[in-house]
């Protein structure tokens, strides 16, 4: 594949989305240089020292000097994002981002860009980890994993096909869906995983018993629970955004649980083990657990 070669990038959050992406494509030799915008200045000069980013710099000047800007912030901040870069976007700058939810941050664009959405080709990694901040960033993160695009009406193709470009210089499979398909998928399994090891780390912490549940627990706990050491912001960001897909979930989940609750209840042992068998074999053929 030939290297596609951008100019100046800059990374608006370098944690650990916004700080493997500026690392992978930094070692694929696909920047120049790599500007940081964040809230936090100690944030961004830790992402100098590690090397993530050459320079720190202000959302306005991230804005009219790069070529590409990636957004790796909470969701809930991408509409004052977009307002505050609008003005100072060069003609050709193109800006993706790295949002867990799409048709809330398509809102957001349209409102903020207003008629500069035209430069925004939403993506979304299926990639992270529970961990945070420039220290987590790791340039393999995206290798192999899936990013979905959903382009804009507005967008011109050759934008779209830069932003793909990137991604796989990152190393990512690259597909394209519309937003609202995404945002149902995405709910399914990925934001439902968190919404139930996050409810049920309150619900063992919140016992008389916590300490010694906690004591006992093993590597199912651990491996269970993982998710739920999440960025708190940016997942209470990321469930009301996706709202009513996570409604639409939970009632689906509830009613499997139900089931699964009246089998208990009548010593129904056939259907549990049938139901069991089913789970161990769908998670034996996940196609992820060949990556």
């Amino acid at each position: 594949m030939t290297t596609l070669k951008i100019g100046t990038l800059a990374v608006v959050g370098v944690g650990l989305i916004g700080g493997s992406f500026a690392a992978a494509l930094r070692r694929a030799g696909g920047v120049d240089r790599i500007l940081g915008a964040g809230r936090r200045p100690e944030t961004l000069a830790q992402a100098v020292t590690l090397g993530l980013i050459d320079e720190a710099v202000t959302l306005k000047e991230a804005a009219a000097r790069a070529d590409l800007i990636f957004i790796a912030a909470p969701v809930g901040a991408f509409e004052a994002i977009f307002s505050e870069i609008a003005p100072h976007l060069g003609a050709k700058t193109i800006v993706t981002d790295g949002g867990s939810t799409k048709r809330n941050v398509i809102e957001a664009a349209r409102s903020g860009l207003g008629p500069r959405v035209a430069q925004f080709v939403p993506g979304h990694p299926m990639a992270g980890s529970h961990e945070k901040g420039p220290e987590a960033a790791d340039p393999d993160l995206y290798v192999g994993r899936r990013v979905m695009l959903t382009p804009l009406v507005e967008n011109h193709p050759e934008d779209v096909a830069m932003v793909q470009a990137v991604w796989q210089q990152c190393g990512a499979n690259v597909v394209c869906i519309d937003s609202n398909q995404h945002d149902g998928v995405v709910a399914t399994v990925s934001h439902l995983p968190h919404w139930v090891a996050a409810l049920f780390m309150e619900y063992i912490t919140g016992g008389d018993d916590a300490t010694l549940k906690l004591e006992t627990a093993g590597s199912g706990f651990r491996d269970f629970t993982r998710v739920a050491q999440g960025s708190p912001e940016m997942w209470r960001d990321i469930f009301v955004a996706n709202r009513d897909a996570m409604l639409a979930e939970l009632a689906s989940l509830r009613q499997v649980m139900d089931r699964a609750e009246h089998a208990l209840r009548e010593h129904d042992a056939a259907w549990l083990e049938e139901m069991l068998a089913r789970a161990a074999q769908a998670r034996a053929d996940w196609p992820g657990n060949l990556k």
